[in-house]
């Protein structure tokens, strides 16, 4: 065994979270343990003086409960021995540096600042098609993972409508195929966040969180979206303590436990019909009478309404969440309305507010644009901070009012938010982006060759 600290790792099955986590640690050349409490599987590295073995599931899960303080919620990571948490947790410390601090890890001290011709923030599916395309044409991308690596699509079990794949692919597996096609073309990715953009002044000064410094004669913001929360009491206290946003991840340590889905759109329809492997029912509670969702989700959900394992409650939202860290959630309140928007009247008499018991609760409410980075760019936005961009029709449709920022995927589409709508967004991002940087470089080389006349 090396001298670097022991890091230990408590996994899942199909757990994206987990991956991230990993694949951070694999980054890093760190090696570490795995305990699988799906499995009941610790898998240590080869070089070290323990042996592999199985152990009952149910027991490595509740040895995971224990030392994460009664966390329900994979993953969880230990550093010789500390907590440091979920993915959100080992993700915060990797923004600030902190993480390699923990791990021994020296910086090489270069202050020298890395120069590329493209910089893509973000690699989910609009992210890695920009630099499959950027990277055949010969634009060395640069990718900065962001702190969803993979994007949304990695929390997604079953892509049965992304062409190509009659049979249906998983997310996380559709996502690593991109990855490596990718890094065949010349892509390189790198762990990060990208903190903020200096576009005073040409190339573009990009700054990660944690301290690393980068220029670019272009960006493709493609940093995707995250999961929204309500902001209701309770949320803070037990979040990762039955209250998740990503079901794939936690739903199979709430076993047998009756489950409550908020949210009417395909992520919820999704993940209530995921939840029924696990779940005793699952409720979806929805704040109008119609659901947002596809017709092919909301068919499946209606399947399982028949079933008797789904129940849906419409124009109802959730108003609290009761419960402690120790015990986990034990009820939560909720308020209906039939002509919807319940929290918008509860002054109503007809707005009924009831105690409803459940054992977990996921939200699946929507996601808000990840570009709080570019502000102060002049880069224009909506209320929502979505980025505007050219759009229309002919060359530059993702172009921003920037000249040499881009905008693909789920930063700029708030409406069709599909992997196929932003694998095409993504692609026309990496041609608009080439054909900029070819128009600079001309520039330059016109600019020469006009100094060289003038010299002559």
């Amino acid at each position: 065994m090396s001298d670097q600290p022991r890091v230990e790792i408590y996994t899942k099955e199909d757990c994206p979270y987990c991956e991230k986590a990993m694949d951070l640690f694999d980054s890093k050349g760190i090696e570490y343990v795995t305990h699988n409490v799906t499995t009941g599987k610790r898998r240590f590295p080869t070089d070290w003086s323990e042996e592999n073995s199985r152990e009952d599931s149910d027991d490595l899960f509740e040895e995971m409960v224990e030392r994460a303080d009664g966390r329900k919620t994979a993953p969880e990571v230990f550093i010789d021995d500390e907590l440091i948490g979920g993915w959100d947790d080992t993700s915060a410390l990797e923004e600030t540096g902190e993480l390699d601090e923990k791990l021994g890890l020296e910086t090489d001290g270069d202050d020298e600042v890395e120069h590329r011709p493209l910089l893509i923030a973000g690699t989910g599916i609009a992210g890695l098609t920009a630099a499959i395309y950027a990277g055949r044409s010969n634009n060395d991308p640069l990718v900065i993972e962001g702190d969803e690596p993979g994007g949304q699509l990695t929390l997604t079990t079953d892509v049965a409508n992304y062409p190509g794949f009659p049979e249906g692919i998983s997310g996380p597996e559709l996502v690593n195929n991109m990855k490596a096609q990718a890094r065949r073309f010349g892509a390189e990715l790198e762990n990060g966040i990208v903190d903020s953009v200096d576009a005073s002044s040409r190339p573009f000064r990009v700054e990660l969180t944690n301290g690393d410094v980068y220029t670019a004669d272009a960006i493709i913001a493609a940093s995707g979206a995250s999961a929204r929360t309500l902001g209701i009491p309770g949320e803070d206290e037990l979040m990762g303590y039955g209250l998740s946003t990503c079901a794939t991840c936690d739903g199979a340590f709430f076993r047998d436990e009756d489950m409550l889905v908020v949210g009417g759109g395909d992520a919820a329809m999704e993940e209530a019909t995921f939840l029924t492997k696990f779940a005793d029912t699952v409720y979806i509670a929805h704040r109008r009478e119609e659901f947002r969702a596809e017709d092919y989700w909301v068919d499946r959900v209606h399947e399982k309404v028949e079933a008797g394992e789904i129940e849906i409650m419409k124009n109802t939202e959730v108003i609290e969440i009761h419960g402690s860290q120790q015990a986990g959630v034990d009820h939560v309140t909720l308020v209906q309305n039939e002509r919807g928007h319940p929290t918008d009247r509860l002054d109503d008499p007809e707005t009924e507010e009831f105690e409803f018991d459940v054992g977990a609760v996921f939200f699946a409410i929507g996601h808000t644009p990840n570009t709080e980075y570019l502000e102060g760019t002049g880069v224009e936005m909506d209320a929502d901070g979505y980025l505007k961009t050219q759009g229309g029709d002919g060359g530059g449709q993702t172009e921003t009012g920037v000249p040499g920022i881009f905008g693909a995927g789920d930063v700029v589409d708030y409406h069709y938010q599909q992997a196929v709508t932003a694998a095409g967004m993504g692609s026309k991002a990496a041609l608009d982006a080439d054909e900029y940087i070819e128009e600079r470089e001309r520039a330059a080389a016109e600019g020469e060759t006009e100094v060289a006349a003038a010299d002559d």
